[in-house]
């Protein structure tokens, strides 16, 4: 008789806390939504975020406001993400793999984690880089750029533009065994003036910023650093198919995160609603636009994507000698 209360009470018990948990995901959201933003007013990223945004606002018929939190290398967002109350009401859109995988170790004293601060709720749009060649060179491959770069000695030198584009190129030096250093420029137009008068061997940039140099013959791509090819350059090989063996790979990638703990009904109707968003006809509209490509999942593709980065960027930070304090 006893066993059989204990079942039951544990039996009713489970019914409420069920019947409790779909009822948080009906009633939410009864008030305003807070999405943060790493980056300034203005800036191509803030324009990302504003547009999921305004379309999560339309969907779920409910106000949603963007703060963009900048100071200490945009980390300002993120630590305050990560200190909200996991009500579902402060989220975080951002290139998850720069925000929480590059600066968790390349900032040494921040004061957030991003595997245990966080509860991820699905990916949105990704974009890869591309190595690039001034085309009054003859370099064509990535194998006669390491030769050239290895010929130069200690006047190698490669340009930037991002926290990830640096990790493509620090990566790609570490496996093509190439002393390279990284020219002071972190802007693409400065950048390429440094390829075309040789001060640079080759530079990296996000394919959507150097797509149509390329087609225009300005530009000479020699591989992109994503798993596949991008198709803005279909015709460019991945490092891995241009002989770079076990360079995997390097993409930018845009990601929701919540505060941890977040109760998972709450989670689970934002990820089916961003999904729904990235699926539409307009999102794809906008992200062909950026050069960007849709990427919708769930909560097990931000884990499976954002773990090896945290990794990854520690290495590369010893590799690189970088903190940015």
């Amino acid at each position: 008789m006893m066993n059989r209360r204990v079942w039951l009470a544990a039996s009713i018990a489970a019914a409420s806390c069920t019947f409790a948990m779909r009822a948080i995901a009906q009633d939410y959201p009864a008030r305003d939504i807070r999405i943060l933003c790493n980056y300034a007013p203005g800036s191509s990223a803030d324009v990302f975020v504003r547009f999921y945004a305004e379309r999560l606002n339309a969907v779920l018929r409910q106000n949603v406001k963007v703060e963009n939190l900048v100071k200490n290398s945009g980390t300002e967002a993120t630590l305050a993400a990560a200190k909200a109350k996991p009500d579902g009401y402060t989220i975080l859109l951002t290139p998850a793999n720069a925000t929480l995988g590059a600066a968790s170790q390349l900032i040494k004293k921040q004061k957030w984690d991003p595997l245990s601060d966080f509860a991820p709720v699905t990916t949105i749009a990704k974009t890869s880089h591309v190595v690039l060649v001034s085309p009054r060179t003859p370099i064509k491959t990535i194998s006669e750029l390491s030769a050239y770069s290895k010929s130069r000695k200690d006047d190698a030198a490669f340009g930037a533009s991002s926290e990830t584009s640096l990790a493509a190129a620090l990566l790609y030096n570490k496996l093509a065994g190439v002393a390279s250093t990284r020219i002071a420029s972190t802007v693409a137009q400065p950048m390429i003036n440094d390829l075309y008068s040789g001060d640079a061997d080759y530079i990296v940039l996000e394919v959507s910023a150097a797509a149509d140099q390329v087609k225009a013959g300005k530009l000479r791509a020699l591989a992109v650093t994503g798993a596949t090819r991008s198709p803005l350059l279909p015709d460019v090989p991945t490092m891995e198919e241009a002989g770079v063996k076990g360079y995997g790979n390097l993409e930018r990638w845009w990601a929701v995160v919540a505060p941890a703990k977040t109760p998972q009904p709450i989670l689970e109707k934002l990820e089916a609603t961003f999904n729904r968003i990235v699926e539409s006809e307009e999102s794809k509209k906008f992200l062909a636009n950026l050069r960007m490509e849709s990427l919708p999942g769930d909560a097990k593709s931000v884990q499976a994507l954002l773990t090896p980065e945290v990794k990854r960027w520690g290495e590369l930070a010893k590799l690189g000698g970088i903190d940015l304090k």
